[in-house]
Formats: C-alpha cells, sequence, structure tokens
C-alpha cells in the first residue's frame, strides 16, 4: 500500500504555463483601426479575428499559389523538421516502455568438457550436453517520479519541434511571397530604368548639340551623362538581384536553379488584402512558433529540475528470473535442473562527491534561463506587432505620397507636352519631364513592394493562422 502511495508522488517543480503578458493593446499610442488611403485601398484592422490558415491565397495570385504548393510538398528544410518532428513523437512513445515490467528471454545450448582438476580430483573429466531455457522479469518502481519527469521532459521536446517545423512552414511561406513581390518590382524597375535611360541618351545628344551651338554650357552635357551613367549602374544591379530570387524561388521550391524557372508575377497581378486580422495580445503567446518553443524549452528544463532531484533519492527495483536446464531438451523441465529467484534491490546515493547535488543545481540554473529567454521572446513578439502595425501605416502614407509624386509628374509631363506641341518648349523640357516621371515611377514600384511585403509580415507576426488548419493541432 505504501509502495502505491509514494509511485503517486513525483518531485516538483510542476510547469505551470506562463501567463500572457497583462495587456489590451500592442502600442502605447493605441492599435491602429485603419491605414491611410493608397491606390485607392485602405487596409482596415480587425482585433480578434480569425486568422486565415492559408492567408498566402488572399493575394489572388494563382501562379504564386503554385509555388507554395509545390514547395510545401519539395522543400528539403520543411521535409527535414517533419521528419525531426516524427522522431521525437517516436523518441516519446518508446519512452513509454519504463512503466511497463521488462521481460528477457534467453535459450542456450552448449557442449562442455567438466575438468574436475578444478576441484582438485584426479578423475576423468565429462563431456555433456546442456541445454538451458530462462527468463527473468523487472520492474522499476518510480517512487519519486524521475522516470515521469524524465518522460515530461521528452513531451516538452516534442512540443518544441513541433514548433519547430511550425516556424519553418510559416518562414518558408513568408520567403516565398517576399521573394516573388521583390522580383515583380525589381522586374518593374528594371523596364522603367531602361524607359528612363533611353530617354536620357537622348537627353545627351540634345545637350551636346546645345552645347556645341554655344546655348548650353558643358556643365550641362556633364551632369546628364553623371545621372545617365549612375542609372545605367542600376541596371546590372537589379539584374542580379533578379537572378537571386529566382534561385532562390528554386531552391525554396526543392530545385536547383538549373531545372526550374520561377512564374512571372507582376505587381498588377498581386491584390493587396484589405481587411487584415490583428490577433488579441492575450492569444498571440498561444499562436506564435517561437514562443511556443521558448515555452517547450522552459517546460523540458522543469521537469529536468525533477530527473536530478529524483537522482538524490533511493530507487526500488523488483526483479524475478525462472531457468530450466537439462542434458538434453527431454529433460529440460525435469525437477532437479529448475532454477528460480525473486527479490527487490534498493539502491540510494550515499556519496557522490557532489556532481548529483550540482547537478540539481544546474538544471535550476537553466530553468531560470529558459524563463527569461521566454520572457524576451515574448517580448519580441508584442514588439513586433507593434512595429509591424505601424508600418503598414507609414506604408500607406509613404505610397500615398509617391502616388502623389507619380501624378504630378505625369501631369507635368502631359503639360510640357502640350507646349511643345504649341512651339512654347524645347524637346529637351519633355524629355526632363518625363524622366522625372520614370523616376516617380520607380519609386512607387518600390513602396509598392513595402506595403505587400509589410502585410506579409504581419501575418507571419500573428503566427501564421496554423492553428486554424485543418490536420494541424493547435496547443
Amino acid at each position: 500500500m505504501l509502495c502505491v502511495l509514494l509511485a503517486g508522488c513525483a518531485v516538483g517543480p510542476n510547469f505551470v504555463r506562463p501567463q500572457a503578458p497583462a495587456v489590451t493593446r500592442y502600442s502605447a499610442s493605441g492599435d491602429p483601426t485603419t491605414t491611410g488611403e493608397a491606390e485607392g485601398i485602405v487596409q482596415r484592422f480587425t482585433p480578434g479575428a480569425r486568422v486565415d490558415p492559408e492567408w498566402w491565397r488572399l493575394f489572388n495570385s494563382p501562379k504564386l499559389e503554385a509555388v507554395v504548393s509545390e514547395a510545401l510538398v519539395g522543400n528539403p528544410g520543411l521535409e527535414a523538421a517533419r521528419a525531426s518532428l516524427a522522431a521525437s513523437e517516436d523518441d516519446l512513445r518508446s519512452g513509454y516502455g519504463i512503466f511497463y515490467p521488462q521481460i528477457d528471454a534467453d535459450a542456450r545450448g552448449t557442449r562442455q568438457r567438466y575438468s574436475t582438476v578444478q576441484l582438485g580430483q584426479n578423475t576423468p573429466g565429462n563431456v555433456f550436453n546442456l541445454f538451458t531455457l530462462s527468463a527473468s522479469v523487472s520492474y522499476v518502481l518510480d517512487l519519486f517520479g524521475g522516470e515521469r519527469r524524465m518522460l515530461e521532459g521528452v513531451a516538452a521536446q516534442v512540443d518544441a519541434q513541433r514548433a519547430t517545423e511550425q516556424a519553418t512552414y510559416l518562414t518558408l511561406i513568408a520567403n516565398i511571397i517576399n521573394t516573388v513581390v521583390a522580383r515583380a518590382a525589381y522586374r518593374a524597375e528594371i523596364d522603367a530604368t531602361r524607359e528612363l535611360i533611353e530617354l536620357q541618351h537622348q537627353q545627351s545628344h540634345l545637350a551636346q548639340i546645345q552645347f556645341e551651338a554655344g546655348t548650353q554650357p558643358y556643365s550641362g552635357v556633364l551632369s546628364i551623362e553623371s545621372q545617365l551613367a549612375a542609372n545605367e549602374a542600376t541596371i546590372p544591379q537589379l539584374e542580379q538581384k533578379l537572378s537571386e530570387s529566382d534561385d532562390l524561388l528554386a531552391t525554396l521550391a526543392g530545385h536547383t536553379p538549373a531545372d526550374w524557372r520561377a512564374p512571372d508575377v507582376s505587381l498588377k497581378e498581386l491584390t493587396l488584402p484589405q481587411t487584415l486580422p490583428v490577433s488579441l495580445p492575450s492569444e498571440l503567446v498561444r499562436q506564435r512558433p517561437d514562443v511556443l518553443l521558448a515555452e517547450a524549452t522552459a517546460h523540458a528544463a522543469s521537469a529536468n529540475i525533477g530527473v536530478a532531484t529524483a537522482a538524490l533519492l533511493p530507487s526500488v527495483t523488483l526483479s524475478g528470473s525462472y531457468s530450466a536446464s537439462g542434458t538434453s531438451t527431454g529433460q529440460l523441465f525435469a525437477a532437479n535442473g529448475r532454477a528460480w529467484s525473486f527479490g527487490a534491490d534498493v539502491a540510494a546515493p550515499l556519496f557522490e562527491g557532489g556532481t548529483l547535488w550540482f547537478r540539481r543545481r544546474a538544471a535550476l540554473d537553466t530553468y531560470r534561463q529558459s524563463m527569461s529567454l521566454y520572457r524576451q521572446t515574448v517580448l519580441s513578439a508584442f514588439a513586433q506587432v507593434a512595429d509591424t502595425l505601424q508600418a503598414l501605416e507609414h506604408d500607406a502614407a509613404a505610397l500615398s505620397a509617391q502616388d502623389t509624386a507619380l501624378r504630378t509628374s505625369q501631369q507635368a509631363l502631359h503639360l510640357v507636352q502640350i507646349n511643345y506641341e504649341a512651339g512654347l518648349t524645347t524637346y529637351l523640357d519633355v524629355l526632363n519631364a518625363n524622366a522625372q516621371y520614370h523616376e516617380a515611377m520607380i519609386n512607387d514600384f518600390q513602396a509598392l513592394a513595402v506595403r505587400y511585403q509589410d502585410t506579409v509580415a504581419l501575418y507571419v507576426a500573428l503566427g501564421g493562422g496554423w492553428w486554424n488548419l485543418s490536420g494541424r493541432q493547435a496547443h
């Protein structure tokens, strides 16, 4: 009865899941409800709304969805994360065997020569066969819960691997979308820059003619040629970034760059999500994979304290064995060949030179460290959500300003063209206005790409909605 009571005890401490920070918003000044309007789109934030687990579909690009689907099947990093999770789950299943009796069986057959000289006799030795069947049973009484705490730590490692797999899943999708957006922006910038370079070539030619005619100083020619050279230098840089984007997408999809071609997706083919969820602060710590990973690490560290504590206490093992021997198989179960034993073994550490004591101290220190890292991870998570919400506000304002600059430069170009046709301005004025228009166009592409990528960052900051995806278990 005493053993049963003791078996229900387990040395502590018991792990208690940390509470979420007691805040109701992410920013000190309050969280935004909408962004400003840019390109006719206002993004609205809905607190507590469900995070779509397939949020990348909100960009309404079949080409983008195809790349994501291919990567979810063929990406080696995600495959490795899934295999690691499966291995940790199998380790946990194997650990449950400690709670069952360990039963072993053995069968032997030998031919021996018995030497009587070893007994001080001079009689001739004897040659005989010996057959033995034996079985043994042992069972460790987990009196102080050391084995249970060890298994608890293994279960926490499963949670850690699951969070790692979720983080890999989310990071993969975010990297694909960001790369597709960046690639589309690079392509648009290259096209606009080439048009701008062609215009500047014409400007340079006309400026050279005016210089030779004495109507413009040579400094004007040099200024145009300097701008031309600077813009020409950006083309190789943009083309290099475009090539790197293609190679990265191929790698993310699980292919070598030589046997896979990235789909051409333009910025116009993408739809910016207008209604964005914002998880409640109390829910964020249960959703983000990095926070769940830090929590699982702290849980495993807590369990290791129990394991180290139990190692300081006595352990009891029950064991029993039975064997049957005979000089022939027909005599295996004869009464004179039977043997059995049973008993209990109690072992307790008496002096280990401080090894076990300081091992427990080290486990306590590791637990304190893991809890500090958990709190740091939570703080970083809340800061990331706050930063992303503010970034989306600023992105809309910046894009709106770029749109104004683009429209203004387009209107200026239109007026200059009218004046040129009326003979009021020169063709060089038209080229200058056209160059300003193309520069504004390039800046607009860059601002739009940033707005898309910060929208992606918000879904990543919220955890990606994996807990709402069918077939994935929420914690």
